[in-house]
């Protein structure tokens, strides 16, 4: 007789991973039971009709996974019986927040489903973290590299990693994610195309600040979603391959993929698919910004939100969806997102499928614009 397939609880269920996550585990009809917990509504979430199915009504749970009197409705089962392998998707995922925001919507969320999947001896949860936790070095940073968070939502996860690797019985899997992107990605990728369409509209030239060099790793979430099934899979098969004694107690994992993106990649592949010239501010000019980065990006922001809007009505797009080509001051810096994802190849046998972000990846992703009328 063969095993039974896991049962899998994803918190943050509707957000971008965790809805493609739940496709995955649905089309390749890989757990016995799903449930999806968010406490945004799936009417209000955006959902592309092809998630339909694999995020039904059935499968979703409306809850706040932070508070603590909603962990008992959302971990119980009507049999009784525990969730196999838990990921936890959840958390604030918009940037320049109050410290306090992601205290308790990142923080605070970790640590109380981590806490209740602990007492229910769940055989595996998985914590999505960041590669911003890295501090930058010439090289692509391995898992055991120095930590040295540089966005405020890195502050928090690895805040959220240390903690729960101290929670008694947890068997906690980190996984850290650098920019994702794909179709419907409503963040960083989506911002650039965003201003790419603005500066098309305007004849003009798209110059990002810094140099052609700044490193922002990426993973196509298609990759993504098999990583993080194929983890749960590998640690509740017996991890195989882990060396504790030189990789620590807590198997720890970079998703991310073998392009090495860096601006100047995104820059030449936003240049082909927008016909629009693409250049650096260089040295002078950025060091001026970085002194007055606020203004910066305030005018920045000054010169694409207007032509954006018009773009919008134009198009006769009445109820835009979650893109913006507003630019977020802490996306700005020019701090290294590099990252080697060589461990999870190795030790895992993970095999990417999108090794490189391209031209035709990024059309596929103004194309979900599109279909979506999200796209002017």
């Amino acid at each position: 007789m063969s095993a039974e397939k896991p049962s899998v609880l994803i918190i943050g269920g509707l957000g971008y991973i965790g809805r493609f996550l739940a496709r995955h585990i649905h089309e390749n009809d890989l757990a016995s039971e799903i449930r999806l917990v968010d406490k945004v509504l799936p009417q209000l979430a955006w959902l592309p009709p092809e998630f339909e199915g694999p995020c039904s009504a059935d499968k979703f749970m409306q809850a706040d996974a932070s508070r603590e009197q909603a962990l008992a409705r959302i971990f119980d089962r009507a049999d009784g019986k525990q969730w196999d392998y838990v990921f936890n998707c959840g958390g604030e995922t918009r940037y320049s927040q109050e410290d306090e925001v992601y205290r308790v919507r990142s923080l605070g969320l970790s640590l109380a489903v981590g806490r209740e999947a602990a007492k229910r001896k769940v055989k595996c949860f998985v914590e999505l973290s960041t590669g911003m936790v890295y501090k930058p070095t010439s090289s692509p940073s391995k898992e055991s590299d120095k930590l040295k968070p540089w966005s405020k939502i890195a502050v928090f996860k690895l805040r959220a990693e240390e903690e729960l690797a101290q929670i008694e019985g947890l068997n906690l899997v980190i996984v850290r994610l650098p920019h994702v992107y794909g179709p419907y990605a409503s963040q960083w990728v989506a911002t650039a195309l965003c201003m790419a369409r603005v500066y098309q509209a305007l004849g003009e030239e798209m110059k990002w600040l810094w140099t052609k060099d700044l490193r922002t790793n990426t993973a196509h979430i298609d990759d993504v979603t098999r990583a993080l099934w194929a983890i749960a899979a590998w640690y509740d098969a017996g991890k195989a391959n882990w060396d504790q004694k030189s990789m620590g107690p807590v198997p720890t994992f970079n998703i991310v993929d073998k392009g090495m993106t860096n601006q100047g990649k995104l820059a030449e592949i936003i240049g082909e698919v927008f016909g629009i010239q693409t250049g650096f501010q260089g040295q002078l000019l950025s060091n001026l910004a970085r002194l007055n980065m606020d203004s910066v990006v305030d005018d920045v922001n000054d010169d694409v939100l207007g032509p954006w809007a018009d773009l919008l009505a134009e198009a006769g797009i009445t109820r835009p969806g979650p893109l913006t080509p507003f630019m977020e001051k802490e996306l700005l810096k020019d701090t290294d997102l590099s990252m080697d994802g060589s461990r999870l190849e190795t030790v895992v046998g993970f095999e990417y499928q999108k090794p490189a972000i391209n031209k035709e990846l990024v059309e596929e992703v103004i194309e979900s614009y599109k279909r979506m009328k999200w796209w002017p």
